[in-house]
């Protein structure tokens, strides 16, 4: 068996771009493991985060919408697919490590607490005094800490890339904080291509659930020079938007921005005369980026998204609500610390009551923080 696994990276080397990652060039491990009969390190680092609790608890946490506003709305859980296959995509495009980079997209949201960027600022703004909360970090603290599957080792020991993946990630809202991961390099290829999946995943998919909403029109986004162009693309007339109408603009809006993406970055791996990983890192920018063309494009349309859809008044009323439970949550477990699970209490002696208080919230789903804040305040609850 154990030669199936090196035939499986000999295969997987020679179909890599040279400046893709190579399983058998990792870094490896926190604590040492023997290697798989017939996997790669990536693909059981893709494994193991696909089965821990944090995963699937992305079913029941908040994108946009609040889980329960809809069914078919987007979780923190369909995101994190949509990413993944996106990332996949790209990857195999331009020759990266479809494994690496799926194991990076899987666990990038890993840290994310319930009700989406609303939970997030208000438990940023609890742990002010006891150093801030951002879901990188958290995500990061998942695999390497929180997740307890082994007897011998504390988090899922995931290999140096996928982590160096983790703490890179990074779009025009999260700025990286690579800390001991050799900040003064780029992320890897792999890392990057994560960085354009999230992106591109999350414009295309709010803007879809803005308009199956109704939340956002197609009136309102005439003027808007990436959804005219679309809107042209598809040729639609503008009457009335059916659902098949969206799903073709939303297919193309992906396809649209995955082909820039792919283009733009094979003319900078061939300008930039890039033959290896550590070329790629050592570059004064990145090489998997939007032309400038589109990405002037795709900011226009995430600036509507922000101004229509974010501050549309139901959802900034869903973020108020959302901000306010997490913060009785907070008050309520940091003064009375013994209301809280014996094991989180436990916790404590180690890291801190903030942070563990933290922690257990990050780890909620929507559903069972309204559920815990019901059992603290409603008299007639099971307790």
């Amino acid at each position: 068996m154990e030669n199936r696994r090196t035939q499986i990276e000999a295969a997987e080397a020679a179909a890599l771009a040279p400046y893709g990652f190579r399983s058998r060039d990792s870094r490896g491990r926190i604590f040492a493991e023997p290697e798989h009969p017939f996997r790669t390190c990536f693909q059981r680092d893709r494994d193991r985060i696909l089965h821990t609790t944090a995963f699937r608890r992305l079913e029941y946490k908040t994108q946009v919408f609040i889980t329960g506003e809809g069914d078919y709305y987007r979780t923190r859980l369909t995101h994190t697919l949509e990413v993944a296959q996106v990332g996949r995509t790209i990857a195999r495009a331009l020759g990266g490590n479809e494994d690496l980079i799926e194991a990076i997209c899987l666990a990038h949201d890993l840290g994310h607490p319930p009700f989406g960027h609303a939970g997030e600022s208000a438990l940023h703004r609890l742990m002010a005094e006891h150093g801030g909360f951002d879901h990188n970090r958290q995500s990061l603290r998942i695999v390497t800490d929180l997740e307890r599957r082994y007897p011998d080792f504390p988090g899922l020991n995931l290999t140096w890339e996928v982590r160096e993946g983790m703490v890179k990630h990074e779009t025009e809202y999260d700025v990286s904080d690579a800390g001991e991961y050799e900040p003064e390099k780029l992320g890897h290829l792999e890392a990057q291509i994560a960085n354009v999946a999230d992106e591109l995943a999350y414009t295309a998919h709010d803007l879809d659930d803005g308009l199956r909403s109704c939340l956002i029109t197609p009136e309102q986004l005439h003027g808007v020079e990436l959804w005219d162009r679309l809107q042209h693309d598809v040729s639609w007339q503008g009457v009335a938007l059916q659902e098949l109408d969206r799903h073709q603009i939303i297919r193309r809006l992906i396809d649209l921005q995955v082909t820039d993406i792919v283009t733009t970055a094979q003319e900078e791996l061939t300008t930039n005369h890039i033959r290896s990983v550590e070329a790629v890192q050592r570059l004064s920018h990145n090489v998997v980026h939007f032309s400038e063309g589109l990405a002037d494009m795709s900011r226009q349309l995430k600036s509507f998204l922000y101004h229509n859809l974010y501050q549309h008044y139901r959802v900034v009323r869903m973020q108020v609500k959302a901000e306010r439970f997490v913060e009785d949550l907070f008050r309520m477990y940091s003064e009375n610390p013994a209301i809280l699970p014996g094991e989180v209490q436990a916790r404590a002696t180690h890291v801190g009551l903030a942070r563990t208080i933290s922690d257990y919230i990050a780890g909620m789903t929507d559903r069972f923080a309204l559920q815990e804040l019901t059992k603290l305040t409603d008299p007639h609850s099971q307790p």
